[in-house]
């Protein structure tokens, strides 16, 4: 604290929009169909968040070089921000481009060219005092969407290019011992696999197969999303990742809960133990004989079910589920001693890469919530 103390000490700040700070060029229209293995590099609006971090000097996507010539692309040093989303929290993210080589953008961004350093405003955009500037001009239908004016608007803390070089080095600091722990995370979790996929593995004749349907009941919700409740007493399973809230429950039970259609299919897997309430295409899974571990289903489900259902599936890209995938899906039935001997190793396992509350995801998200801290403190500054 006394270093950024020292740092702040006497820096003379200009508060500009960034409109007088530089310039927000729109980029043009290219389809997913349009996305080739090699060409001219491109950025196409949903890499944005999932592959693009605060910087960028590689592309994972191109165009043709015809079809390149026809759209507009961003420079070295230009900043990329996204300005279509599912939910306004996905406006506004940007990343600096430091690649040598031009970048063509899609529709749904805007580059910005400026003075500034590059890293510095894209730093600046994961503030809450930018989102909370954004917020104002971000227009709702069914995507979330801001035009140039919107971006142009927004207050931006100017100090000298030196501070802002040395603010840039102190973030970057942060950004890599986060990377570091997350790249850890991801040895650990491909250590998972390796060694789930041992134990899940049986010689022809070492074990008895039966389907799914012989083991366990399988049944849908009755819900939709919008019937959630932010502050509800039972935790509310739909299509997604994160579990919502409901006042009301379904079932009070052990069972597997997956999604039934959508992005999630196939990925998406919650251990569900006492009262919850379930979207109406979402599945629950329920083992219902006494030699089979539900516990032992949960893992082998998570392990082999998306192999199966592409390879079972007609359609080259699976986005439904219905009933008959599951009740035919093939799962090993080792004795209930073996069963309970594979749910113990998985599930250190699985603490260990999964679990919010140990491991290394603990500490990641510890180590994000120091660097956003940081962050703020340091692209915070008092106005006159």
């Amino acid at each position: 604290m006394s270093y950024l103390d020292k740092l702040l000490e006497g820096v003379e700040v200009e508060w500009k929009t960034l409109g007088e700070t530089g310039e927000f060029i729109r980029g043009r229209r290219f389809v997913k169909t349009d996305i080739i293995s090699e060409g001219t590099p491109c950025i196409h609006y949903g890499e944005m968040y999932t592959h693009y971090g605060i910087w960028a000097d590689k592309s994972k996507s191109f165009v043709s070089t015809e079809l390149a010539s026809k759209l507009r692309t961003a420079s070295k040093g230009d900043v990329v921000f996204v300005a279509a989303g599912e939910t306004i929290e996905d406006i506004g993210k940007s990343t600096a481009w430091l690649g040598d080589e031009d970048v063509v953008i899609h529709d749904a961004c805007f580059f910005y060219k400026s003075s500034l350093n590059p890293k510095y405003v894209a730093y600046f955009s994961r503030t809450s005092f930018f989102h909370d500037q954004i917020k104002k001009s971000i227009s709702s239908g069914k995507i979330s969407a801001i035009n140039a004016k919107g971006f142009e608007k927004v207050i931006i803390p100017v100090p000298s290019l030196s501070a802002q070089t040395e603010i840039v080095r102190i973030l970057d600091t942060f950004t890599e011992l986060t990377a570091e722990l997350t790249a850890e995370l991801t040895a650990r979790k491909k250590q998972y696999e390796y060694y789930r996929e041992q134990l899940l593995s049986f010689e022809e004749g070492e074990v008895e197969w039966k389907t799914l349907g012989e083991v366990a009941f399988i049944g849908t919700g009755s819900h939709d999303t919008q019937d959630a409740i932010p502050d509800g007493d039972y935790i509310f399973y739909a299509r997604g990742i994160t579990p919502l809230r409901l006042d009301t429950y379904d079932f009070d039970e052990t069972s597997i809960i997956t999604a039934g259609d959508g992005v999630g299919v196939g990925k998406v897997f919650h251990w569900a133990v006492g009262k919850y309430a379930l979207h109406q295409r979402a599945y629950r899974i329920v083992p219902n004989v006494k030699e089979i571990s539900p516990r032992y289903v949960y893992h082998y489900i998570v392990a082999n079910f998306y192999s199966y259902i592409e390879k079972t599936s007609v359609s080259s890209s699976v986005t439904s589920m219905r009933k008959p995938m599951f009740l035919k899906f093939p799962i090993p039935v080792p004795l209930l001693e073996e069963q309970t001997r594979i749910v113990s190793i998985l599930d250190k396992f699985d603490t260990l890469t999964t679990s919010i509350s140990e491991g290394l995801p603990k500490e990641i998200a510890l180590r994000k919530q120091q660097y956003e801290y940081y962050r703020d403190l340091l692209l915070t500054f008092p106005k006159e």
